[in-house]
């Protein structure tokens, strides 16, 4: 069985990961088990943060490494928050504190000026030296909501309306979520492009 460190500690995004995989026979790991610190993200753009994390998790154990990096992109505030979705409101923001921001920045603008979509982009990469890396990107298009609903997910997702189910993306089953969210579309072309690498080495 291939063993490959998850560049997260994340338990559940491995759990979710695993999953997906399971079909490949990969012993996916979390980079937490190695206790080493997690990279510092200097990247400008979402590829670059998700190359940064799986290098430096490569590097680290010697093993092949994934890394994703996603978050929320808001027409209105010219893509922002971006790659800062989880520090908007500040290095030491919750949740919480992100979506009150968000709220704030967009409050008076009507339904139709609150276009919003979350990206992923996801990495593979053999090696810390890996010039040609895997990179999946899934794009999930919605609008940011006047309040919250549901108290499923995480991060925005209370706030992120989902056209196609007429529902805040917090009120969707796990299994829905993940079939049609920006991680889900982003996994499965991951898997597609694992599976040609696997069976080719």
């Amino acid at each position: 069985m291939k063993k490959i460190v998850l560049a997260t500690g994340n338990r559940g995004k491995v759990a979710e990961i695993s999953a997906l995989l399971k079909h490949l026979s990969l012993d996916i790991v979390p980079q937490s088990e190695f206790g080493f610190e997690e990279a510092e993200e200097t990247g400008l753009t979402f590829v670059e943060n998700a190359i940064i994390k799986a290098r430096h998790a490569a590097e680290l154990t010697g093993l092949p490494a994934l890394a994703d990096d996603s978050g929320l992109e808001v027409d209105a505030l010219d893509g922002a928050p971006g790659i800062w979705s989880s520090r908007f409101a500040g290095l030491e923001a919750n949740s919480d504190d992100n979506v009150d921001k968000l709220l704030l920045e967009l409050s008076g603008l009507p339904e139709q000026q609150r276009s919003a979509r979350f990206q992923c982009v996801i990495v593979f990469m053999s090696h810390a030296k890996d010039p040609t890396p895997l990179i999946c990107q899934g794009t999930w298009e919605g609008r940011i909501l006047f309040e919250r609903r549901g108290d499923k997910g995480f991060g925005y997702d209370p706030v992120f309306y989902v056209p196609d189910h007429d529902c805040a993306s917090a009120e969707l089953t796990a299994d829905i979520k993940n079939q049609i969210s920006h991680r889900g579309q982003a996994l499965a072309k991951l898997v597609t492009a694992l599976t040609t690498q696997l069976t080719h080495e």
